[in-house]
């Protein structure tokens, strides 16, 4: 398992679990949407050109599209 490494970094398909967060600014819709540490995700689009990333809240079965700049913020342990 990788440590610490950024939301941004995963690519389509690869699983992870929520470790931390890089900023206590990131804001709390964060929360309200299901990203909170110790939550399992799983990458399952990325647009193309830098776009947002979707990301499957497995807990919840929901997908949520995030920017590259907010996964940046998201610290994540790879499974």
């Amino acid at each position: 398992m990788q440590n610490n490494i950024t939301l941004d970094k995963l690519k389509k398909g690869e699983k992870a679990i929520i470790h931390s967060f890089k900023s206590n600014e990131l804001p709390a819709k964060f929360y309200e949407l299901g990203f909170t540490p110790g939550t399992s995700i799983e990458i399952k689009h990325i647009a193309p050109l830098q776009g947002p990333m979707c990301v499957n809240i497995i807990q919840q079965d929901s997908l949520i599209a995030i920017r590259k700049k907010e996964a940046n913020l998201i610290l994540i342990n790879k499974i």
